[in-house]
C-alpha cells in the first residue's frame, strides 16, 4: 500500500526508532511499512494518523 509515512515522519525530524516508540512498534515495523512490505491493521493506522494530526486516507491513500 502506497502511503506517505516516511516523509511525514522525516518533516518531523523523526528516526525510523523514535516513531516505533511514540507509536509503541519496532524500528523494523516503520520500516516496513515505509517501504510497502507491511500493511499496518486499521488500529496503527489510526494511531499513525493520529501521531501526525492527520486522517489515515491521507496518509495510506485509501480510495472512497
Amino acid at each position: 500500500m502506497d502511503n506517505d509515512v516516511r516523509s511525514l515522519r522525516e518533516a518531523a525530524g523523526l528516526s525510523q526508532r523514535a516513531l516505533g516508540e511514540a507509536l509503541g512498534v519496532s524500528r523494523q515495523t516503520i520500516n516496513s511499512i515505509e517501504t510497502g512490505r507491511y500493511d499496518p491493521s486499521l488500529p496503527l493506522a489510526i494511531t499513525i494518523a493520529r501521531h501526525f494530526t492527520t486522517t489515515v486516507e491521507e496518509i495510506f491513500h485509501v480510495e472512497s
